[in-house]
């Protein structure tokens, strides 16, 4: 008896990850497009929650109630979501924002202990928190990695004063450099982010900054170019002395010599790490695994063997709270048809220099391989990509160029 397979079915679930939304920050970046919300309002709980009303402005904190009260809307959310990943294993968290270091470690401990109890968590978990320098406190990063965090995401952008204010960030040089002492001393691995291009940043200033970066021998670095994205300050106000993209790409060039001469190898087109410390929950973003997003206006991605269903949380704070909690918590539900899986999945894979085995393409999105081997045969005609039998991987053009290489696997 021959059986035949619906179009488009999985014949396995790829990964679970987890992503808890957090997202509040003591003061909205220029340059930020996330769904991130200050904490200056005091009153009515609305796009900023109170603060507490006693806490120094260098290290503001939400209130307990506020915290309490979002806890317990992701608790709710989470709760509706089971029956979506019952028994499937999650992999990897990443509590991110905002900035989530505004929680009390108490917070944190309530928070993965709520999760653990509601989900079965792989033994070698990876748990990331993302943290600001601003809301750094001594022995506050040792607090979250005794709640289970064990891995820190640390928001530098930069060690120069100057540019941090263009920035509009909140924390200085010292600050950034102190919280970074502090991850070192209670992490195994953790993460800097910096940025280039900045406004008035010269290369001399660059290689400063990576030099700062660098002698702390960081697990891994991810490294952004400053992008002027639609509703920020920024795309209204453009801060004057950004560098051309000559001196960007330049500026690029020079990143991946440093860090590659320090022993940090580039894995994805931002992010360069240390032989067993690449970013796992990032990771199963890029080779298109699932994640179940949780928080204001956190995103999903769940498979199912007859579908793909993408999912976004209610995006206002005080809305998703309330949807929450009558069980209503996401604002959006779609199915990823077949005409756009190709593309949604190079999108992510491409980003990887090692690219992805070709039987994960079949895995992962319920298609043939012969779907889409006119655009890899026409990617490794340009010179974007190479392949051998088991797997396709951009080229150092690839890289250069990805926005055109991903736009080959795009349908009419």
């Amino acid at each position: 008896m021959i059986t035949l397979q619906r179009p488009g079915a999985l014949q396995a679930l790829p990964p679970l990850s987890l992503y808890v939304h957090l997202p509040w920050c003591l003061k909205k970046c220029p340059y930020c497009d996330f769904n991130s919300h200050e904490v200056t309002r005091l009153g009515k709980a609305g796009p900023s929650i109170p603060i507490a009303q006693d806490a120094p402005s260098a290290s503001r904190q939400l209130n307990a109630q506020t915290e309490s009260l979002y806890l317990d809307a992701l608790c709710a959310d989470l709760e509706s979501a089971l029956p979506q990943i019952w028994g499937r294993r999650v992999h990897t968290i990443f509590i991110g924002g905002g900035t989530p270091s505004l929680f009390s470690p108490d917070s944190i401990d309530r928070l993965l202990a709520d999760i653990r109890a509601r989900l079965p968590l792989e033994p070698q978990c990876e748990i990331t928190m993302e943290a600001n320098p601003g809301t750094f406190e001594k022995d506050r990063f040792k607090a979250f990695r005794q709640a289970g965090v064990n891995r820190l995401s640390i928001g530098v952008q930069s060690f120069d004063d100057a540019k941090l204010k263009a920035l509009g960030r909140v924390h200085d040089r010292a600050q950034a450099i102190a919280a970074i002492e502090e991850a070192q001393q209670h992490f195994e691995t953790f993460n800097l982010d910096l940025m280039y291009a900045l406004p008035g940043q010269s290369p001399a200033d660059l290689d400063a900054d990576i030099s700062q970066a660098l002698a702390f021998e960081p697990p891994h670095l991810s490294l952004y170019h400053l992008t002027l994205e639609p509703n920020t300050v920024f795309a209204t106000q453009p801060p004057k002395g950004l560098p051309d993209d000559d001196t960007a790409f330049d500026m690029l060039d020079h990143l991946i010599e440093r860090t590659t001469g320090a022993g940090l190898q580039r894995y994805e087109v931002s992010a360069y790490a240390r032989p067993g410390h690449q970013c796992q929950h990032n990771l199963n973003y890029w080779q298109f695994g699932d994640y179940l997003g949780i928080g204001a206006g956190a995103h999903s991605k769940i498979s199912f063997p007859d579908r793909i269903v993408r999912q976004v949380r209610w995006r206002e704070p005080a809305t998703y709270m309330d949807k929450a909690r009558q069980g209503l918590a996401c604002s959006n539900d779609t199915e990823v048809d077949l005409s756009s899986r190709a593309f949604e999945f190079m999108m992510n894979a491409l980003r990887l220099k090692d690219g992805f085995e070709l039987l994960r393409f079949g895995e992962r999105t319920g298609l043939t391989l012969a779907s889409i081997q006119q655009p890899l045969a026409q990617a490794e005609a340009q010179g974007l990509l190479q392949r051998d039998l088991a797997r396709a991987w951009p080229t150092a053009r690839g890289f250069d160029f990805l926005s055109d290489l991903q736009a080959l696997f795009l349908k009419d």
